[in-house]
């Protein structure tokens, strides 16, 4: 009865062993790439507005080869000044299309108070672009 017992529980340990350490051949590590941020050359938009109005501004910007593409817009500050700007993402490997076409991405704003403001983004590491829109 004991050898029973003891070799039940060595089936046991070991069963569990073996299946607690096999490896899962299904993980994969997916590389989804970088992200850099991308230089903005132009933002249009309308000039005046109303409190909470939601408006749409086009942002066109550079990416550094053809693989890149939007992923979000972030802040930035340059100096004293706060901004923003916009952060492309580049798939892992190697891009086969190196002459990228300007790309283009909405910003909402909405303000929930009346004045003028600027929506700034990153134009170089030294300046933004501007667009200055008036709430009412």
């Amino acid at each position: 009865m004991k050898n029973f017992k003891f070799k039940s529980a060595l089936v046991v340990l070991f069963l569990s062993t073996v299946l607690i350490s096999c490896s899962n051949d299904d993980d994969k590590v997916v590389d989804n790439g970088t992200t850099k941020a991308a230089l903005a050359t132009e933002v249009k938009g309308p000039a005046n507005g109303k409190v909470n109005e939601e408006l749409s501004y086009d942002v066109t910007f550079i990416v550094d080869n053809a693989c890149g593409e939007f992923s979000k817009i972030s802040e930035v500050t340059i100096g004293t000044e706060k901004g923003l700007q916009v952060i492309a993402k580049y798939p892992a490997g190697v891009c086969t299309q190196q002459v990228p076409d300007p790309l283009k991405t909405v910003y909402k704003f909405k303000s929930a108070t009346a004045g003028t403001f600027d929506i700034k983004f990153k134009k170089s590491e030294t300046e933004f672009v501007t667009a200055k829109v008036v709430i009412e």
